[in-house]
């Protein structure tokens, strides 16, 4: 497969993008800041430099012509403000996925937040809020999109422990919890193979369930 990782600097991305070239696909990385080419060569993927705060959608769309999925995975990150929440989460978002339109890409993988959309618990601040906020609308654009075969994934709290292998995927809610970046990482990577399960949005956490046996009981049954 040829696949485009909007946000191919960030931390799920990386490892995303090295499980892909491991197995053969091939890879482009949008990334801000061309300092972080390197990082991305090094996982087997090929950096492209493009600022999506800024960039027009016809741009975006140069870069994800030919491509067979589009993941997005871009965020605005610690320690920004509650204006980039909007700008990235959200604004981004929805660039990329009139880019994909634009471009003729069908397959649309988005990585969201558990949560998104839904009121914040109580006490916290303005940013996780804005967040939060950020996450659901561009989930809801996305919704709307009868041109795309999108689907949504929302880990959980996100950790750096070694990987499981070992997961809960299903339709919200499923509860709260940890998930391995290894384990999200490889969960997109299966679901890109699973052509089948889209338009749905899934809650993703640790358990007790082999990624490849979660995957596959979301796929229709044969002849449904």
């Amino acid at each position: 497969m040829n696949i485009v990782i909007a946000g191919g600097h960030g931390q799920i991305a990386l490892r995303l993008s090295r499980l892909l070239a491991a197995r053969g696909d091939t890879v482009l990385s949008i990334i801000r800041n061309p300092g972080h080419a390197e990082d991305v060569r090094d996982t087997g993927a090929g950096p492209v430099v493009c600022d999506l705060e800024s960039a027009t959608a016809d741009e975006v769309a140069d870069h994800l012509t030919g491509a067979d999925a589009v993941v997005f995975a871009a965020g605005a990150g610690p320690g920004s403000g509650v204006a980039r929440k909007d700008t990235v989460d959200r604004g981004a978002a929805v660039l990329a996925a009139d880019a994909a339109e634009r471009a003729g890409v069908r397959d649309f993988v988005q990585i969201s937040a558990m949560g998104a959309g839904e009121p914040p618990a109580p006490g916290r601040d303005e940013v996780w809020e804005a967040y939060i906020r950020a996450k659901g609308e561009a989930e809801d654009d996305l919704r709307r999109r009868d041109a795309l075969d999108w689907l949504i994934l929302r880990p959980g709290r996100l950790t750096d422990d070694p990987p499981t292998g070992l997961v809960a995927l299903a339709e919200p809610p499923i509860g709260h919890g940890a998930v391995t970046r290894d384990d999200v990482a490889a969960v997109i990577a299966a679901l890109l193979d699973a052509g089948d399960v889209r338009r749905h949005t899934l809650d993703l956490l640790n358990g007790a369930t082999r990624i490849e046996d979660a995957v596959a009981a979301l796929r229709p049954a044969p002849g449904a």
